[in-house]
């Protein structure tokens, strides 16, 4: 009876602490490491042009007519993707130089694409944002209405520093294509018809228990603040 008891107790506390966890009453323990490197965002107010500018956006695109734009496919976004590469070897430059080559293969076209590579230092950029991707659910509306941003993992990338560009870049997208924070979403979102895993564990890093759940909820408040700053 004792045992049983003690069970009981110590589900009763774990099922409270998730509770706690992901209501948004406490901070994950990577997302406080994180935030200790970056320090808490400004409340100054800072105009368009000088975000636009902090982000960093250089231009790498694919050719027109190839590869992943070797079909026009013009797009008008509702969302922002995030996505992470999960490549430990490649830089954003080094993702730019594949999807110019046409070696990423897969999509509904036969090609990979998506809009923005980010790293600690910069965001190169690969198709405009008018154009649709191929980056999250073949023919769904992840595809057809989103905006695809790709964050870099490889060795020597500051993740904490991509993620404050990546929340920097999203928020200036946020602004310039009238996208609200709720149309802010995970690749997991984005359901893939025929996967026995429909939804992907992607961005990893962002997620918890391969969900999005209080990480998750800690960049979109993060992505929110840099969006309050934006003064026109």
């Amino acid at each position: 009876m004792k045992s049983r008891l003690t069970l009981w107790v110590l589900l009763l506390c774990s099922s409270l602490l998730f509770s706690c966890t992901t209501s948004g009453g406490r901070t994950p323990r990577k997302a406080k490491a994180w935030e200790s490197a970056l320090g808490s965002v400004p409340k100054t107010k800072i105009s368009p042009q000088q975000l636009s500018k902090s982000v960093n956006v250089r231009r790498s695109y694919i050719p027109r007519g190839r590869y992943g734009r070797r079909k026009h496919r013009p797009m008008k976004p509702t969302y922002i993707t995030i996505h992470s590469t999960q490549n430990y070897t490649g830089d954003a430059w080094a993702h730019a130089k594949a999807l110019r080559r046409g070696a990423l293969r897969g999509g509904t076209i036969g090609y990979l694409c998506w809009h923005f590579t980010v790293q600690d230092d910069v965001v190169v950029q690969h198709i405009p944002t008018s154009e649709r991707g191929e980056h999250a659910d073949f023919d769904g509306p992840g595809n057809r209405k989103s905006i695809a941003i790709e964050m870099c993992e490889h060795r020597g990338n500051s993740q904490a520093q991509t993620l404050e560009r990546t929340a920097k870049l999203t928020a200036s997208l946020m602004y310039h294509h009238k996208i609200p924070l709720s149309h802010v979403v995970p690749h997991y979102h984005w359901p893939r018809a025929g996967y026995s895993t429909p939804h992907k564990n992607c961005p990893h890093y962002l997620l918890d228990n391969g969900r999005p759940g209080p990480t998750w909820e800690w960049f979109k408040r993060r992505v929110g603040e840099h969006y309050k700053r934006i003064s026109a």
